[in-house]
């Protein structure tokens, strides 16, 4: 009887040029995806807009302690009404400064730190405290040209999210969800 020989075959290590390559291939392909899914440019602006919605609100409810303390009248609209504020000790911490990008800002007159304040004459009610929001999320809830602010209006004695072309003026305001 004839005696078989098998030799066995061995293989190589490690991995192929191709299956390293479509390895290269989908990760990159899966990093592209996620870059597209959480867009740090628009979470820095939507993180923006939560400060200004935060910041917006409690200077509006610093406005009406101070209206409480002083016979229904607020601080006369100047360029220094949160400083006015916090003098009056309605304020201890001041809400950090509003940067915006590419040349917007948020109103053309009494801005202090980038937040925005209009009243009746000589600080009659009502009064609101608003600033401009940049995120597209708040974006998608305008119909252009109007464009997103937060809002705290006394008239309606709360804050929220409106849609203006222009900045919003004193009086009721329509909030959108």
């Amino acid at each position: 009887m004839r005696k078989l020989n098998f030799k066995i075959l061995k293989r190589e290590e490690g991995f192929t040029l191709i299956e390293l390559l479509i390895v290269i291939a989908v990760i990159g392909t899966l990093a592209v995806v996620l870059l597209i899914a959480v867009n740090p440019g628009e979470q820095l602006a939507r993180t923006r807009d939560a400060g200004r919605q935060q910041g917006v609100g409690q200077l509006g409810r610093a406005m009406e302690a101070y209206a409480v303390g002083h016979n229904s009248t607020y601080i006369t609209p100047a360029a220094t009404w949160i400083t006015s504020l916090q003098t009056a000790g309605e304020i201890s911490t001041v809400p950090a400064a509003i940067t915006y990008g590419s040349g917007t800002s948020a109103c053309t007159t009494n801005a202090q730190n980038g937040f925005c304040y209009t009243s009746g004459a000589a600080g009659a009610a009502p009064m609101i405290v608003y600033a401009r929001l940049e995120s597209k999320a708040s974006s998608t809830k305008c119909t252009a040209p109007a464009v997103p602010w937060t809002v705290y209006s006394s008239q309606d004695g709360r804050g929220g999210t409106t849609c203006s072309q222009a900045e919003p003026t004193t009086g009721a305001q329509t909030f959108v969800p």
